[in-house]
């Protein structure tokens, strides 16, 4: 078949499709180049992302790959360790040098503060004429009580419930003392005036000032519980982060054994060991700290407190005893039936028994029990001697019962003395176990802070170097 004369020539078969025309005089845009910014529209992660993906499918760029995650996983793992460490370590000292001394100094601003008291009673008993010992007591009591509230001021940040009960302490103990000064002035004139102001600063004891200062006693221990607790949390983060960081050197070995048949790489050996260092010291520091920290409460804390209990109750105990004379069954309970005071003692005497007890069940050494046995002893004595002054006093013998309260010869006086050196003696020794034990607790997580981020460091560099070391096999 022949085409017609005039007919155009058909178009030669393409394999692509053909550009558009472009119009006359416009320039055609050249190719971009390898390299160049990536076209608009396509930003930067994209593409950075599809060099990833490009660099993943070659060996030397899965190693910088595999380099650079290894170097990241050894150093966050040294960082976190530091970190989490260094927390449990100022926790740690926080119950050796804040929280535990702050506990312990309102415990001593109760014992001073029921001292005052009960001194100011007996010397009341005394007669007209107050005993200069006596006197020099209450004065002691009440600046030691004074001198630990400013620094319980300074331990604490001004706000919560400490500094409310010291507060309150601050500003009542100016009331206390002022009555205590009435009472005294009232009983040189001998008016029976000086009873009744006597008792009325008893009251503003009992009722304000040493509920005040036993709130802040359980303030400051509940802070002690809370930083115990926080010392000795397990870094659980660090943990795991430490085993993720191991398998994965110990897989990227495998791996590098496997493609070259050499057993070791000396750089991802170096971090291997840097990282099972940090892991064994932070599992060896941290069991050291828990088990110094559980010595610190069972034969410390846990003895502490418990011997604080027995000298509340001891003070309390001769405050009433020595109110029982001086009100003369003026003050019942509240059904009438008996002696305000004196069931009060009773109480009291019960709980200085019990707690006792249990100092002597929690004492791990002679020279922790020696002393709670002694007070016990007394504790017995004393309250023998009790019964023996309330008898005469209910024979209608005041002065027979005076005599054994605050005589100086065998009286209650003698033996609640007695009782509370031997309770400061046990409060000492336990102080010094639980100071030792609380301390060899942070000492042992003190360097591993600065250890593991050290070692951290160094395990990264080791990785990067055993990395680039089979990456030079390829150039």
């Amino acid at each position: 078949m022949t085409h017609p004369p005039n007919a155009p020539a058909a178009p030669a078969a393409r394999s692509t499709a053909q550009a558009p025309a472009r119009p006359a005089g416009v320039p055609a845009q050249p190719s971009p180049a390898p390299g160049s910014a990536p076209p608009a529209g396509r930003g930067a992660w994209a593409v950075g992302r599809e060099r990833l993906r490009v660099a993943a499918t070659t060996e030397p760029g899965r190693l910088q790959i595999l380099g650079a995650v290894l170097a990241l996983l050894v150093v966050a793992f040294g960082a976190v360790t530091a970190f989490q460490v260094d927390d449990r370590t100022t926790a740690a000292d926080d119950v050796v040098s804040r929280s535990q001394p702050l506990s312990a100094d309102a415990a001593a601003i109760y014992r001073s503060l029921a001292d005052a008291d009960t001194t100011a009673a007996g010397g009341f008993l005394a007669g007209t004429l107050e005993p200069a010992e006596s006197r020099a007591r209450y004065d002691r009591d009440i600046a030691t009580a004074a001198r630990l509230l400013v620094k319980a001021a300074a331990g604490t940040d001004g706000s919560g419930e400490s500094a409310r009960e010291i507060a309150t302490l601050n500003e009542q103990l100016p009331r206390y003392t002022g009555l205590i000064e009435r009472a005294r002035a009232a009983n040189r004139q001998g008016l029976p005036l000086g009873g009744a102001y006597l008792r009325y600063a008893n009251q503003q004891m009992t009722s304000t000032l040493l509920p005040a200062a036993e709130r802040l006693y359980e303030a400051e221990t509940v802070r002690l519980h809370e930083d115990d607790e926080s010392a000795r949390a397990w870094p659980l983060l660090a943990l795991g982060l430490g085993l993720l960081t191991l398998a994965a050197l110990a897989w990227a070995q495998r791996r590098t054994y496997a493609r070259t048949n050499r057993v070791f790489n000396h750089g991802l050996l170096a971090a291997t060991a840097a990282t099972l260092t940090v892991l064994l010291w932070l599992l060896a520091a941290h069991t050291v700290a828990r088990s110094g920290l559980d010595d610190a409460r069972e034969h410390g804390q846990e003895s502490l407190q418990s011997l604080n209990t027995a000298r509340i109750g001891s003070l309390t105990a001769r405050a009433n005893e020595l109110l029982t004379l001086v009100a003369r069954g003026a003050v019942l309970t509240e059904d009438g039936k008996n002696d305000k005071y004196e069931a009060e003692y009773t109480s009291s005497s019960g709980t200085l028994t019990d707690a006792l007890a249990v100092a002597r069940e929690l004492a791990d050494d002679d020279a922790g029990r020696g002393p709670v046995d002694e007070a016990a002893s007394r504790t017995a004595e004393w309250r023998q001697r009790h019964k023996d002054a309330r008898a005469k006093d209910e024979a209608g013998d005041f002065e027979g019962a005076l005599g054994r309260i605050v005589g100086s010869g065998e009286s209650t006086g003698q033996s609640f003395d007695q009782v509370d050196a031997a309770l400061d003696r046990a409060l000492a020794h336990e102080q010094t176990e639980f100071t030792r034990s609380a301390g060899d607790a942070r000492d042992a997580l003190t360097a591993l802070p600065l250890g593991a981020l050290a070692l951290g460091i160094l395990g990264a560099a080791g990785a990067v170097l055993g990395i680039n070391r089979r990456l030079s096999e390829y150039r």
